[in-house]
């Protein structure tokens, strides 16, 4: 089989899509920060490390994102 290569617009539209997804990541990790800054405020310590652990989840997304970005060239 032969493999086509993707148009201009097409490859415009994947890296629009993945855009939004590192956009709605870094807002959910935003929140993430309010929340956990918030309870540890008032007392409930047992957030912060779940908090983290989702934090560092967007974060390997992030960085798959950028992966498949930079071999998608």
């Amino acid at each position: 089989m032969r493999r086509e290569r993707l148009t201009h617009e097409r490859r415009l539209t994947i890296v629009n899509a993945m855009l939004l997804f590192v956009i709605l990541t870094v807002i959910l990790q935003l929140w993430l920060l309010t929340a956990s800054v918030n309870a540890y405020l008032g007392g409930d310590t047992s957030v912060t490390l779940p908090a983290a652990l989702v934090s560092l989840v967007c974060l390997a997304f992030n960085l798959g994102l950028l992966r498949y970005l930079y071999r998608f060239e």
